[in-house]
Order: C-alpha cells, then structure tokens, then sequence
C-alpha cells in the first residue's frame, strides 16, 4: 500500500526539517562558551550590551599610552560593545573602600599575596575555559607561579609580562682599561676577577668594576624567597643564603668597588647611565631608559650564574592581568584578557612596547624590541641564554623582611658583622617583625 501525505502533514514535516538544519547552522554563543571552526572564540550570536570596564594596577608597569595602544584600541576593533577606562591614578585600596566598581587588576606577582586580604583575586580557570583561552599557549613555569600564590593552588590571573635581569657593561670604560669585554656564560666568580680589571681610579674619576644594583640580583636567581608564605617564619640561615651574602661581599671587596654613596645606597641605574662610572651593571630591563642615550656606548650580556644554578637569573618576576572577584561583567572582562593574550598583540608588546611576553612560543623572545631602531646593533638575544629561577610563594611579609635582610648585609660587607652574625640577626629581627604584624 502507498502512503501519501495530505498537504497539512507534508508541510508540518517541512516546518520541523527546516528548524533542525538552521539549529545545526547556527553560530555557537560565546558567551555560553561556544567554539567557532578555527578554534577561536566564537562571536556572540546576538549583539552584546554596552558596557564599561575599570582598570587598575598595584605596582604594575601598564602607562596610559601602552593600555590605548595594546588593550583600548584592540578591544573596541574586536568588541565594540566593551569600552575599557584605565584608572591610571587609581588606588586599589581606596576603590575598595568605598565600593567603586573594578573589573580589571594589573598587579605585580610579589604585591598579590599582601592583596590577598581584600578578597580581589578569584581563580580564573574556569572563566577561561568557558571563554576558549588557550592556557596552554603560556609559559607554565610562569602559570606554576602565580598559582603557588594561591593557598589552593588556582590560577588567579595570567603573566602579561616578563622582567628580566642582564649584564650591562659601558664599553668605553673596557675600552680605557684595555679588558675584554664580559661575555655570555659567565659566573659571577668569572664576572669578579673581570671586574677587578676596570676597578681603578683615572684622570679623577673613580671607576667601578661591577655594581649588583640589590641585593635581591643575588637572592633571587637561588630561589630564596625569604619568608615562607605557608609558615611566615623566616627562611634566612641556610647554606644558600651564606653563599648569596659572601659572593655579594666578594664583590664590594674589590679595592675601589664600594659607591661614593654607600653600599645598596642612590640609584646604581644613574651611576651606568648619567654618571657613566660604572663598567658593569647586574640588573633588570633599563632598555627603555639606554634607548634615550644614545651617546652612550653600552652592550648587554647574559646575566651571570652560580656555578651550581646555571643559566638562571632573577625568579618569575611577573606582572599580571586578572579579573577582579568582584566585577559585575566577568565575560567581558575576560574577552579584554582575549584581546590581550592574541598573538597579534602580544607581538606588538615585544616588538614595539618593549613588554616581555609569557608566552610558550620563542618567536615573542625573537621579536623582542624589533621596531626599536637604536637598539638594532646590541646583543639583545643573549639574555634569553638564561631563564627565569622557580619562584616560592610570596609572603605578605616579604617586603618588610627583604629590608631587615638588606640592613644585615650592608653590615657585613662593611665589616661590622660576620655572615653567621648577619644571618642569626637578620633571621631573628624577621620573625619578631611577623610576630609584631600578627598583633
């Protein structure tokens, strides 16, 4: 027998077919988490509602040009409905107080652990899945490290920038002295008897050999946090720590070593770059301020290493991007990390902004200050010959602490102190300044 549809079954049969095959047509909602094809975060299927976001930063090194031309701009291109507003002058604890809105934090890894307290920070991995970011695309010893920060281990934000350390040497003072210029590879043994070649007074100035800038140049490539973020108890006393404190003294023991200023005392950056007496300098990123002088004749080398630590320098030294716990637009807050974390710009940060990306692919590192014409002949690659030292957690102390520890150095290096003296103080003054804290 033939069945044969009468015409109202054989239109309602067409009515259902044609819903199915537009629902399997449709784009998937971003918002929803939805995937387009590319693998891309998928565009919203219905036009999105205005809305404003507020920016702030704790200690960050975000300036109003670098978040027009990397985040306000970019954002509004891809998200015409998300206007960002960079508080650049804003304090966090202030807002915080009296209840201002704040949608986007930018934040130094060692300044989070203090904020903590404020209840800001949440763990984003769950936003950034719904919202298809890539996690990993980033470098996860830097991701390890902000997530050492939380007590549970989450993710509470994403690196938008690396600092780096790098030997700094002024080639004129080489030059003067007849010494070879320092190279990749060195120890910092090796960097003290090649600064003991252009330690030397002439024609009235007195010329240093090799200045550290801080302390914290020889603790941090060690790993040495210096309060432990799970005990706050001090961590000063270890064998580690006797070796950062006598290679650091080996250093300023150099006859004619010592700054006019004292030792950990002025700007060692002005001494290498205004005052021009210093031949070698260990520090971080001083690119954008050499840039500007360009009478000055200066190359870059590796950071040096401790023979039992090589090829490490000062640990994940991060800046940060995260959404604060108390925005009332996550998603959208999230869709300006997007932005932010896209290939495009963060090319554009390495290349132009001189912002150091996180990022797992070394084609970020190769096109570090690549539109920087002054910086074309220096040996910027050799400081990606080291990495970043595994960080510990912060202590909310760690400030306070990193000061009584300085104070002890500069005592032994003068020679008012001997290193167990030194430590056994420093450990002890760290543990009352906790104690007193707690009260």
């Amino acid at each position: 027998m033939v069945f044969r549809m009468n015409k109202t079954v054989r239109a309602a049969l067409m009515t259902v077919l044609a819903a199915f095959v537009l629902a399997g047509c449709a784009k998937p909602d971003a918002g929803g988490g939805g995937e387009a094809a590319s693998g891309q975060p998928a565009e919203p299927a219905q036009p999105l509602e205005p809305v404003t976001l507020k920016m702030y930063q704790i200690q960050s090194l975000w300036t109003e040009k670098d978040v027009s031309d990397l985040i306000i701009d970019r954002v509004k291109k891809k998200y015409p409905h998300i206007t960002v507003v960079f508080e650049s002058k804003g304090n966090v604890e202030k807002a915080l107080t009296a209840g201002e809105e704040m949608d986007l934090i930018a934040v130094w890894n060692g300044n989070m652990p203090y904020y903590m307290d404020f209840d800001i920070f949440e763990n984003i991995s769950p936003l950034a899945q719904k919202m298809n970011i890539d996690l990993t695309r980033f470098d996860q010893g830097a991701l390890d490290s902000i997530k050492a920060l939380s007590q549970k281990g989450e993710l509470i934000g994403l690196p938008n920038m690396l600092q780096f350390n790098a030997l700094y040497y002024n080639k004129e003072i080489f030059d003067r002295f007849g010494a070879p210029y320092p190279k990749d590879g060195m120890t910092w043994e090796d960097t003290i008897e090649l600064a003991k070649k252009v330690t030397r007074p002439d024609g009235g100035t007195a010329y240093l050999g090799l200045d550290p800038d801080y302390l914290t140049r020889l603790l941090t490539p060690m790993s040495l946090n210096i309060v432990d973020s799970k005990t706050n108890k001090s961590n000063v006393g270890s064998e580690a720590y006797r070796k950062v404190f006598e290679i650091g003294k080996a250093i300023y023991d150099i006859p004619g070593n010592k700054p006019a200023a004292g030792v950990m005392k002025g700007s060692a950056a002005d001494r290498f770059i205004k005052e021009r007496t210093v031949a070698m300098l260990t520090t971080v990123n001083l690119l954008d301020r050499l840039k500007q002088t360009p009478d000055l004749n200066w190359d870059v080398a590796q950071f040096p290493s401790f023979k039992e630590r090589p090829n490490l320098y000062g640990m994940y030294d991060l800046h940060v991007m995260t959404v604060s716990k108390t925005s009332k637009h996550k998603e959208d807050a999230m869709r300006v990390l997007e932005v932010l974390f896209s290939d495009e710009v963060q090319l554009m940060s390495s290349k132009s902004a001189g912002k150091l990306p996180v990022m797992k692919d070394p084609k970020f590192n190769q096109a570090f200050l690549q539109d920087t014409p002054e910086l074309k002949s220096k040996q910027i690659q050799s400081m990606f010959k080291s990495k970043p030292a595994p960080a510990p957690a912060y202590s909310m102390h760690y400030s306070k602490a990193r000061g009584i520890l300085v104070n002890n150095f500069v005592e032994y290096v003068n020679g008012t102190k001997d290193v167990n003296t030194a430590l056994r103080e420093s450990d002890e003054a760290i543990n009352q300044m906790i104690e007193a804290e707690k009260k």
